[in-house]
């Protein structure tokens, strides 16, 4: 992946850029492959895909890097915003739908259109947020699909992962995959039971990643995959976080069995060996809240 400037990263490699705006903002912006760019150093990653159509944003981030995030958006195109995607409904990948969907604008002379899965835009009305942040273009099905800027767009859903209203998207030409906050690189899962996660469904996404995914060269690069946190990854990346969890689960369910309570488990350290790579210390991606999502999903039936 090949870093590349922006307005608001130093210029050096010959795109337009206000050097003053350099000190001022996190975003950093990369290539990835094909048409898609990976904007980097906001609350969440956000993927960009340009070309002869205009421009399509998946998530936005959070709303205090927005405008950075614009700034950035606008380093790579000059292009129409058409097109916005969210993964889910969480306000570090969503904050900067309003300022981002107000500088575009589709065909019809509208904002630029926001997609997502159904019920992304549920969790916004009962959070009381903005109408100009809901996803208005939204779907039920199992999978959504369109053409833009030379390539077909794929978006999956999957329900009980992270959360009900997680979708993976595809961008088929570019063979990148942007994965929401079922793939993350940083930290633990997050499996947000307030919005019906759940530890088999964040599998089943990971597993449809790796059938999607294809890899290069000894099994390094091909397919690549933005996180909604971290570096961007590969197959390989994606098949150590997939094998991570299931092996977790599994140890969990045999301590279930055997009648162990959560504190119990928790003593048990099921997570130990992966602590020093994946353990956020406290708070969300931490092992001790992993445990307990985990825990919680399978006591009470929801993911045997």
């Amino acid at each position: 992946m090949k870093r590349t400037t922006s307005a608001v990263v130093a210029a050096g490699l010959g795109l337009a850029a206000a050097p003053f705006l350099a000190a001022q903002s996190p975003i950093e912006t990369y290539h990835v492959q094909g048409n898609v760019y990976l904007l980097a150093g906001g609350a969440s990653n956000v993927a960009v895909q340009v070309g002869p159509d205009g421009v399509l944003v998946v998530d936005t981030g959070g709303e205090e890097t927005a405008d950075a995030v614009l700034a950035a958006i606008r380093t790579l195109s000059d292009g129409p915003i058409r097109w916005m995607v969210n993964t889910h409904a969480h306000r570090d990948h969503t904050g900067g739908n309003t300022t981002v969907s107000q500088a575009g604008v589709t065909l019809n002379g509208n904002p630029a259109a926001i997609i997502a899965h159904e019920e992304v835009p549920t969790r916004m009305v009962e959070e009381d947020r903005p109408i100009t942040e809901w996803p208005l273009n939204t779907f039920f099905e199992d999978r959504r699909d369109f053409y833009f800027n030379g390539e077909a767009i794929f978006l999956y859903h999957h329900p009980r992962g992270h959360t009900d209203g997680d979708i993976v998207v595809y961008f088929r030409g570019s063979d990148v995959l942007a994965a929401g906050d079922l793939f993350i690189t940083t930290t633990y899962p997050v499996i947000d039971a307030g919005y019906d996660g759940g530890v088999t469904g964040f599998i089943d996404g990971l597993n449809n990643m790796l059938d999607i995914a294809v890899p290069a060269w000894l099994q390094d690069g091909g397919t690549y995959v933005i996180p909604g946190h971290g570096r961007i990854g590969d197959e390989a990346d994606v098949i150590e976080y997939r094998d991570m969890i299931v092996i977790v689960r599994d140890r969990i369910l045999d301590m279930i069995a055997k009648g162990m309570s959560l504190d119990d488990v928790r003593a048990a350290r099921p997570t130990l060996d992966y602590d020093p790579r994946y353990d956020a210390g406290d708070g969300p991606g931490s092992a001790d809240a992993f445990i307990e999502a985990v825990y919680r999903d399978l006591a009470e039936g929801g993911d045997q």
